[in-house]
């Protein structure tokens, strides 16, 4: 079986963001950890070496393989910053169409800039999620 590379590690977010190159997307970065980080009330956490991450669950499919995953995230991606909403598209589907301008495949919202949002949207969007995660995985 495959080793799982997104884990949570000790490395720090802070020097994470101050990395991103495009100075735009470094604060829109800090804009979501304020924004996830207040809708969730943990700290920023990196999983592996791109995905900031708040909170977690543990997961178990029926072949076995199990693990952790944040129930909010996001990766700050050449030209674009990818939030990740668990039940994808169709559980968003209303808020998405008021979000504002953005792309959405899978369970990887991608937005180019934070200012293209409805940042009230965006965070009725995250806890609406963290609302799903809790029941589909309560905490322990």
């Amino acid at each position: 079986m495959a080793t799982i590379k997104t884990v949570p590690t000790t490395a720090s977010v802070d020097d994470h963001v101050a990395a991103i190159a495009d100075a735009g997307q470094r604060e829109d970065a800090r804009a979501l950890i304020d924004l996830m980080g207040r809708v969730t009330g943990q700290p920023a956490v990196m999983w592996g070496d791109a995905i900031v991450g708040f909170d977690a669950y543990h997961y178990r499919y029926d072949s076995g393989r199990e693990g952790q995953m944040p129930r909010l995230s996001f990766s700050p991606r050449k030209g674009k910053t990818v939030v990740y909403l668990m039940g994808g598209a169709a559980a968003h589907a209303a808020r998405l169409a008021r979000l504002g301008k953005h792309s959405f495949k899978g369970v990887c919202l991608h937005i180019k800039r934070l200012g293209d949002l409805d940042l009230a949207v965006l965070e009725e969007i995250l806890a609406a999620t963290l609302e799903e995660m809790a029941v589909k995985y309560p905490k322990a």
